[in-house]
């Protein structure tokens, strides 16, 4: 009989294109993860993989066995969840998570404790990572369930094997001093009442500071940026101290302190959430409970 866990290291190093790479992403050696591929192919007779040089390539029949593998692994992951709703009341069990961090912070961390109160027999482990290795974490078969936004890493469309569920909209919003002079807004705020400003944004290549860079887009300078910081808390204390503005996604919002507040843009920045989990998981008790709770 074939060793599943052995034709799953397989089919992650075809995935990640390196054995190192895979062993980083199953969390074993990269020694174990060769001694794995070598079990199957003492199982099969055949070898899977052959050097190319300073890398390794797939034989024929190790092209076909990763071809079958997602079969394989479903198959599997089906027979499993049946005979775990048939014979579970509650959903039980391990389920792992990845997700950006504002997505961990906004939305999983506060759904934890009434998650854990409903369901005590459930596992959530959380693992951050950016949408294009969250997504290919749950291929893999690494993860169960991911947390991903669709400005980053998010293809346009999935692999056949995994299914998605829109669980959130997050927006952007300007974070001020409560003296500042655009406090006394009561409309939502354009690029041109922002661009003399001084600001204090996210640094080049992060989603906030294309959201930013968009802003004033259809202006004929550029705003006035003072500071460069990929923490958000940290931004917070520039704008409490220094009198500039940050743009900052309500996701990735700590509560302000009361020298501050926020306004709303009249061209809000926004980001679809989803979770995507593999179709073969489509009736997992836990994904179901995770859904529900995200839902709420």
């Amino acid at each position: 009989m074939i060793d599943v866990g052995a034709l799953r290291a397989l089919h992650v190093v075809a995935l990640v294109g390196t054995i190192a790479k895979a062993a980083e992403e199953l969390g074993y050696t990269a020694s174990a993860v060769s001694q794995q591929i070598k079990r199957l192919e003492r199982q099969l007779g055949v070898a899977v993989m052959v050097p190319a040089g300073r890398t390794l390539t797939l034989t024929p029949a190790g092209r076909m066995l990763v071809a079958t593998a997602p079969d394989v692994f479903q198959a599997l992951e089906r027979c499993t969840e049946a005979a775990l709703s048939v014979s579970v009341g509650l959903p039980r069990g391990r389920l792992r998570v990845v997700a950006f961090s504002t997505a961990v912070r906004g939305l999983l961390a506060p759904i934890l404790p009434a998650l854990g109160s409903r369901y005590p027999d459930v596992r959530i482990n959380i693992e951050e990572q950016d949408p294009a290795k969250a997504l290919s974490s749950v291929e893999a078969g690494t993860a169960d369930l991911a947390l991903v936004h669709d400005t980053d890493g998010m293809p346009s469309s999935l692999p056949a094997s995994m299914t998605k569920q829109l669980v959130h909209t997050d927006v952007g919003d300007v974070v001020m001093r409560r003296t500042h002079p655009l406090a006394v807004a009561t409309e939502p705020l354009t690029s041109a009442d922002l661009i003399d400003y001084a600001w204090v944004t996210s640094p080049r290549g992060t989603l906030c500071h294309e959201w930013f860079r968009r802003l004033f887009a259809d202006l004929p300078h550029e705003p006035d940026v003072r500071h460069l910081i990929d923490d958000f808390s940290t931004q917070l204390a520039l704008v409490s101290t220094h009198d500039v503005l940050a743009l900052i996604p309500r996701l990735a919002r700590p509560p302000l302190g009361e020298d501050l507040i926020f306004r709303e843009l009249h061209r809000e920045p926004k980001r679809d959430v989803y979770a995507v989990w593999r179709i073969s998981a489509e009736n997992s008790p836990t994904i179901r409970a995770l859904m529900s709770e995200l839902a709420s």
